[in-house]
């Protein structure tokens, strides 16, 4: 391979977000960047659509019904596969890519068990080329310029980074496949939720704002408080409010929910000795520092899967020293999303008297809403921001005391997702 010589690739998937990756490689392919090899689904009538759409027999594109049946007749012929599938899936795609030598795009995230992790992590030592994890917002240049000075001591020490997002998803949501809201799927660990899967992009973000070690640093975490709720007929959890030290001393505040109506909302903080970060990946970033002066600009890369797909090829191809975010940089997000299940230690369901519905009664899209009040998650969302105060702390009526956890009970997540998984079947609301 060289610099002139297109990426050759192959998706795994045609339906879903296999989509977004599908028509993000044809935009790379049309620059010359790559080639698409092969792509593969397991349900015909999805190939056949996605198929006539994006010309692929005039691609010269080959499909297949499995990914390993495109493995083994395509990977001596490929450079990269990308795997936005199914998230039980990814660890053993993982793997089969990685054992016949091909580099992998994997979407976020790569998993939410530490444990499968590791595994992962092993196999990865056996890689040609390290595996770029798709956590999207990281390659924004603003977001890394705003790192950088940081970084250099121009706003003082880090104090502490927040997230907060409301995120209003209806009903249908959740029956959109069949892992979505599961806490454990066959005996394995499956850990669906709000802040490991939609919000997954910004919960990273807030790590690698809080990494100090360097711009391609991510945070961990030491000690983690949570309490989680459920509004939703889920398994897992649709909303958390959680609060966590990075091992560097940082505070780290989060505030996210599914369960909620309206226009979504969303935002990343900052705080510093003398100045603040307000970043918004949808439109703007502003800076305010302590002697009353103020900077603000956009943010503005529109076409973000394109540009992370771009720079990995540019990795693999000999061009880029890394992949924005590898396997080993996604630990943190992974343990944070764990130690935040165990430090709550249940998923508080909130009564049927304290829940609001909008939308037609009983539709797939309707929307399921904490609090009888419209404006209760956002007034404990900006409170959890403000001063980190838990909405036990505030004394709301559906919320409920969580925990704590430390790094040392990472070990006791399979049994604390059981016991969760179980309570959640006895209450006669989940099949």
């Amino acid at each position: 391979m060289t610099g002139s010589t297109p990426i050759r690739v192959a998706i795994i998937g045609m339906g879903g977000f296999a989509r977004s990756h599908h028509h993000a490689v044809r935009e790379l392919e049309q620059q010359g960047v790559c080639r698409l090899i092969a792509t593969c689904d397991p349900q015909p009538e999805v190939a056949a659509v996605l198929g006539v759409d994006l010309d692929l027999a005039g691609r010269g594109v080959s499909v297949y019904d499995s990914y390993l049946e495109l493995l083994d007749e395509c990977a001596d012929a490929l450079d990269v596969v990308t795997i936005p599938a199914p998230l039980p899936l990814h660890a053993e795609m993982h793997a089969a890519c990685v054992e016949r030598g091909v580099a992998v795009y994997l979407e976020k995230p790569p998993t939410l068990d530490i444990a499968e992790l590791e595994r992962m992590l092993a196999a990865e030592t056996r890689a040609r080329k390290l595996t770029n994890v798709g956590f999207n917002y990281i390659i924004e240049e603003p977001r890394r310029r705003l790192k950088q000075r940081m970084l250099s001591g121009e706003f003082g020490a880090l104090k502490r980074v927040c997230f907060s997002g409301l995120w209003p998803r209806p009903t249908s949501y959740f029956a959109r496949t069949y892992w979505a809201g599961k806490l454990m799927l066959d005996g394995r660990l499956v850990l669906d939720s709000c802040m490991g899967n939609a919000m997954a992009h910004y919960v990273h973000n807030v790590l690698h704002w809080a990494g100090l070690g360097g711009m391609d640093c991510w945070a961990k975490v030491r000690h983690v408080e949570a309490e989680l709720y459920r509004a939703h007929s889920i398994e897992s959890f649709d909303t958390v409010f959680a609060k966590a030290t990075t091992t560097d001393g940082v505070e780290l505040r989060f505030a996210l929910s599914h369960a909620c109506a309206g226009e979504e909302k969303q935002g990343e903080l900052v705080v510093c000795e003398r100045a603040t970060i307000s970043y918004d990946t949808r439109s703007e970033w502003r800076l305010r520092h302590s002697d009353g002066s103020a900077e603000r600009g956009p943010v503005d890369v529109p076409a973000l899967l394109e540009a992370n797909l771009a720079a990995y090829f540019a990795y693999v191809g000999g061009q880029a020293e890394r992949p924005i975010t590898t396997l080993e940089d996604s630990r943190p997000f992974v343990e944070l999303c764990d130690l935040t299940l165990i430090a709550a230690g249940q998923i508080q369901t909130v009564a049927e008297a304290l829940v609001g519905r909008v939308g037609e009664p009983g539709s797939a899209q309707e929307y399921v809403v904490i609090g009888p009040r419209p404006d209760e998650l956002d007034r404990a969302a900006e409170a959890m921001v403000a001063d980190g105060a838990l909405p036990s702390e505030r004394g709301f009526a559906w919320a409920a005391a969580g925990g704590q956890a430390t790094r040392a009970d990472l070990r006791r997540l399979p049994s604390v997702v059981a016991r969760m998984a179980g309570s959640a079947g006895t209450q006669g609301k989940w099949p």
